[in-house]
């Protein structure tokens, strides 16, 4: 197995393909952490448990020789109140008052696969051999708090994910006030901390500091992960590029307030924590109650940010996103919003639908502007019934005549969000996201809708399985186009008020796995305003999510850049629209690296530009399993250099490949040599367009030179490559 445990040192030793993580149970029955770092064959370090030489007030444990104090060891799950004076990912508050919280070890069990967790997405495996499971038990003797800390190890692929239980086992109520999903101690400092910051229309912005004393990081207090920071933070070596040096990868599968938190303390270590943001959090355990923590992935390797990236991308690809259309071909779309936003009615729907046919696109998406009386985004968000003044005879006949031009059909949602101009709104006032005695800001005319409540949710399910049972549709697009102000809920009790975020997330998740489940032919694409709830929980819901509303093919080049660090292209949704900086070669040749798609109005096209889209369209067709599954190398970041942007896909095979360079704005000298990565030295490759042949050594050690090739601003070019 990758797990195992010594019984006379008492030590858990977690194997990775590229990894060793090991645990100790100290004395006191103590939980510290040993190591985490490149593979190693043993199974214990001396040495690293107390550092109490360069303590500062520390307390100490008299039961413990050496001078152990919590402060200055490396606590493998820290704790509030008992002498480690960090960053804490744990604090109960206790019938007594104080929150005082120290687990120590009491059991523990090792087992083949994976548990689901109730209620919440995570990763899983597809056979028990894939991974094996450590379950450590400990309790507080006070509070009588049981805390059972989940470790998962895919022994082949270099990921671990964490997660956590609180049980109460005493006879009275306690509350917890902060519960991180995993916490880690490293014996230095000497990291960058990289994360993905950005708002609506630039999502996913590579940021990159290094770590100085104190608290740092990164978090979401929005009701979800929002576009302004991700739920993914890296530690990295100063000197680690994308192909050299060690990097810690962090990923949260959650979509709702979260936090990343990195302490360097008064000993030059680092502790790292992930989890929901304690702000606006609490959650109240009778007797008998436990609460589950999301699952938090950790990636190790040390071949730079592109391996971890690659890592992160097949997990995914392989544990994460499910059902039909994780591996069955998706159907190229176009989507009605840049070509007609609310004005539309049956006529011109069908009109998209005629023309996009013979350009070879597969289905026409409806978006918004189809229910209720809504004309702009002023109405009818929660009355999803069908707005017979634009589409005559209703959707079905819509939808037949679509069906008939040969093509699926697709429409949108945005289950979680009402109007105040709506039939429901005026039938329950109280359902909306409010605080008594405060009028509740509004969001792009909308208030959120408390689907932390059952019955809330149970009546936009009634709506929409009316609609999608009764029609033909291929696509729902499930929208979430604002945060959450003024938080709380009509029917909690004041002392759980806090538990409402958690609450809401939990309830979004049920009403997705109502539809995935009951509908598991629909292709599911997430999007909020864009992307902002890019995160691992909607993807386990929905295998795609619209990366932004910016579909600048140049501005897009940072937001896939950035989008890509752990998500893998098949899950980015990326379309070319009519906007006019570029060509269409270049829309295209971008929006190729993702999930590909159009928007905009095809009847606008000329003969020209009609010629481009069919040659993209066979692209996408021949090129699809090199790009939704290959391996990605990221060549020239557009964050690194002002003038261009490349990458690179090679298939797990490497018998085929594609580079696709973009220059932003022109250079004055513009000689342009990319090394590429990937390939098998001792294979030879041709140039599908040319006929030259480059043996693999010669392209990633010489480089593939394009000397006026894609030369003038916003001009690209996609060069591929096959196996002699």
């Amino acid at each position: 197995m990758s797990i195992a445990f010594d019984p006379q040192k008492r030590t858990f030793k977690l194997d990775t393909a590229t990894s060793s993580y090991i645990i100790q149970v100290y004395e006191e029955n103590y939980l510290l952490n040993l190591y985490y770092g490149p593979w190693i064959p043993e199974s214990f370090i001396d040495g690293r448990q107390c550092r109490r030489p360069n303590a500062s007030f520390s307390p100490t444990n008299p039961a413990v020789g050496g001078g152990f104090t919590p402060d200055a060891a490396p606590m493998e799950y820290g704790c509030n109140g008992t002498g480690d004076f960090r960053i804490s990912a744990l604090a109960v508050r206790n019938a007594d008052g104080n929150s005082v919280t120290d687990i120590r070890y009491v059991g523990h069990k090792i087992y083949a696969g994976k548990p689901e967790i109730p209620g919440q997405p995570s990763t899983y495996v597809n056979h028990e051999s894939e991974a094996d499971t450590l379950e450590i038990y400990a309790e507080d003797a006070v509070t009588k708090v049981r805390v059972t800390l989940y470790y998962t190890v895919f022994s082949d692929c270099g990921v671990m994910t964490r997660r956590v239980r609180v049980e109460n086992t005493s006879s009275y109520s306690c509350e917890i006030e902060r519960v991180f999903s995993m916490c880690v101690d490293l014996p230095g400092m000497d990291y960058d901390l990289i994360s993905l910051y950005g708002r609506h229309y630039k999502e996913r912005n590579l940021e990159r500091r290094p770590l100085a004393h104190g608290v740092q990081g990164i978090e979401s207090k929005r009701g979800v992960s929002g576009h302004c920071q991700n739920p993914f933070v890296a530690l990295a070596a100063h000197n680690v590029d994308e192909q050299h040096g060690i990097v810690y990868g962090f990923n949260l599968v959650y979509s709702g307030n979260f936090s990343a938190l990195a302490e360097c303390d008064f000993n030059g270590t680092t502790r790292l924590i992930m989890g929901i943001n304690p702000v606006d959090f609490g959650w109240t355990l009778m007797p008998g109650d436990s609460f589950d923590s999301p699952e938090a992935v950790m990636v190790f390797t040390e071949d730079g940010l592109g391996e971890m990236s690659r890592i992160f991308h097949r997990f995914y690809n392989s544990n994460l996103i499910r059902g039909r259309w994780k591996t069955e071909k998706r159907p190229l779309l176009i989507n009605s919003w840049e070509a007609a936003f609310f004005d539309f009615d049956t006529e011109k729907l069908v009109a998209f639908a005629k023309t996009a046919k013979e350009l070879g696109i597969e289905m026409l998406v409806m978006d918004d502007g189809w229910f209720g009386k809504r004309n702009d985004d002023s109405s009818s968000l929660g009355d999803w019934f069908v707005n017979e003044k634009k589409l005559t005879g209703g959707l079905s006949a819509l939808i037949e005549q679509v069906n008939q031009e040969g093509l699926k059909f697709g429409i949108w949602y945005e289950p979680e969000m009402i109007s105040p101009d709506s039939d429901l709104f005026r039938a329950h006032p109280d359902w909306h996201v409010h605080v008594k005695g405060r009028t509740p800001m509004l969001g792009r005319s909308q208030y959120v809708l408390d689907v932390s409540r059952e019955d809330v949710r149970d009546n936009i399910w009634k709506q929409m399985y009316k609609v999608l049972s009764e029609n033909k549709i291929d696509y729902v697009k499930w929208d979430f186009n604002r945060n959450i102000s003024d938080a709380g809920s009509a029917i909690l009790p004041a002392k759980r008020q806090k538990e409402f975020f958690h609450r809401f997330i939990l309830g979004t998740y049920d009403l997705m796995n109502r539809l995935v489940t009951t509908f598991p032919d629909i292709l599911f694409e997430n999007c909020s305003g864009g992307g902002g709830r890019f995160d691992p929980a909607m993807l386990y819901y929905s295998p795609q999510i619209w990366t932004s509303d910016n579909t600048d093919p140049i501005e897009r080049l940072y937001i896939q850049f950035g989008t890509s660090m752990c998500y893998p292209a098949s899950t980015m949704g990326a379309h070319v629209s009519a906007n006019p900086r570029t060509g269409y070669e270049t829309k295209g040749n971008v929006a190729m690296w993702g999930t590909f798609g159009y928007e905009l109005d095809p009847r606008n096209l000329t003969e020209h530009e009609i010629e481009i889209v069919k040659e993209q369209v066979k692209n996408y067709h021949k090129y699809y399993d090199l790009i939704h599954y290959g391996d990605l190398y990221r060549l020239i970041s557009p964050f690194d250099n002002p003038y261009r942007a490349a990458w690179q896909m090679v298939s797990a095979e490497k018998d085929r490949f594609m580079v696709t360079l973009v220059t932003m704005r022109v250079e004055s000298y513009a000689n342009v040599i990319l090394k590429l990565q990937g390939l098998d030295p001792k294979k030879q490759y041709r140039n599908e367009a040319t006929g030259e042949i480059y043996s693999g050594t010669l392209l990633m050690k010489a480089g593939l030179i394009l000397n006026g090739v894609a030369h003038g601003t916003g001009e690209s070019c996609v060069l591929y490559f096959t196996e002699v």
